[in-house]
């Protein structure tokens, strides 16, 4: 059944994320790395974003060949890792994440106009699949917190080329008949950019993943700086994403009811209250939790609205380089100036202040969807 193969790349993809993205920062400090040189590593990593899902994006809607491209890119993307068993330096991390960030970025945004094309007009149907992800990420963070305690960081990159390994497995899985050669003949991609929805949508997506660059970069080292354990910090991690799946369950009926600009502003002034809460009131427990809870707006919401919309506004040959401008425009772009700008806030200012200027930032794209975004946007 097609449902278990798309969600099955789903939650390898998400596992090995789950493992990157919370516990890499706690492999590089073990390395002998500072907090300047984790977030310039974690800038490269998301600037590859920005470049990748372009590049092969054009390649896959000329062509109709989506899997082809997701399958070559995972393979590469865990032969270019294991790069990093050969040198703990800076300068040789940054060239293997750099080169690792183009394969590896690649796949998502062709995976996920594959899958909707498998849905066709049950796009609804979206969340229901990539909510499978968001399991592979607990199932990661939590079970990767207490292995680390016990093991120490040192064993990080063996499991994740390991799990990148599997991502490479569970794509074979999927058929290449649903990326079918698409019509050439409609507007430019230049045309569809100049729609002031489009550009606004796009504008917002990138402040939103700036914003969140203090998060995906320093959140574990920040817990470990007011005391929590990695197995906590792991919990914690992993009750965001429970908080996601919710909203991911609900996101049909959601979209039914609302529209998405009303969604989208109401994501965007609850993660700015996120970065708020983590900023101030990380000695409170009970306040971290409850932030941690938001990341049902902060990312679930956001991510499934931002999806919808792309789908609506790039359609046909565009669908592929749409989905690749998303993920450029904001987990690249947005999130390598989050990441770089907030190693040099922490050194700078303090970790507070880094959260505080997030929260600035979300505020920021708050007033872009109100002013810039009027109306739904149709497709």
């Amino acid at each position: 059944m097609i449902y278990w193969r798309l969600s099955g790349f789903y939650l390898c993809y998400f596992i090995s994320l789950g493992a990157l993205v919370p516990y890499w920062s706690l492999y590089l400090k073990s390395v002998g790395l500072n907090v300047t040189e984790i977030g310039e590593l974690f800038a490269v990593l998301m600037a590859s974003k920005v470049v990748a899902p372009n590049v092969w994006g054009w390649i896959a809607d000329h062509t109709g060949h989506r899997m082809t491209i997701v399958r070559i890119a995972c393979l590469l993307a865990v032969v270019v890792f294991s790069g990093v068993f050969f040198s703990h330096g800076f300068w040789w991390l940054a060239l293997v994440m750099g080169g690792f960030g183009f394969f590896w970025n690649a796949a998502l945004p062709q995976f996920e106009a594959t899958t909707m094309n498998h849905l066709g007009d049950e796009a609804h149907r979206y969340s229901g699949i990539r909510l499978w992800g968001s399991v592979g990420f607990i199932v990661a963070v939590t079970t990767l917190g207490p292995v680390l305690e016990h093991h120490g960081a040192a064993t990080l990159p063996a499991i994740l080329c390991v799990m990148f390994a599997l991502i490479w497995l569970s794509s074979l899985t999927v058929p290449e008949s649903a990326a079918g050669h698409l019509p050439m003949g409609q507007q430019s991609l230049f045309s569809v950019l100049k729609r002031p929805e489009v550009f606004s949508l796009l504008l917002v997506c990138f402040l939103v993943q700036a914003s969140h660059g203090p998060y995906y970069t320093f959140y574990t080292l920040y817990l470990e700086e007011y005391g929590y354990n990695t197995a906590r910090i792991g919990q914690l991690w992993a009750l965001g994403v429970v908080a996601e799946i919710v909203v991911f369950l609900f996101m049909p009926r959601l979209l039914s009811r609302y529209s998405a600009r009303h969604l989208l502003l109401v994501t965007v002034a609850l993660t700015s209250l996120r970065w708020v809460m983590i900023a101030w009131l990380v000695r409170y427990p009970a306040m971290v939790v409850l932030a941690q809870i938001l990341h049902a707006a902060s990312f679930g919401l956001y991510h499934a609205v931002a999806i919808h919309l792309i789908h609506r506004m790039f359609t046909g040959v565009h669908q592929g380089r749409g989905q690749a401008l998303y993920s450029s425009v904001s987990f690249g772009a947005g999130g390598a100036l989050g990441s770089i700008a907030s190693g040099y806030l922490w050194s700078g200012l303090g970790p507070q202040s880094m959260y505080t200027l997030a929260a600035v930032t979300g505020l920021a794209a708050l007033a872009v969807v109100y002013l810039g975004i009027r109306t739904e946007p149709a497709g």
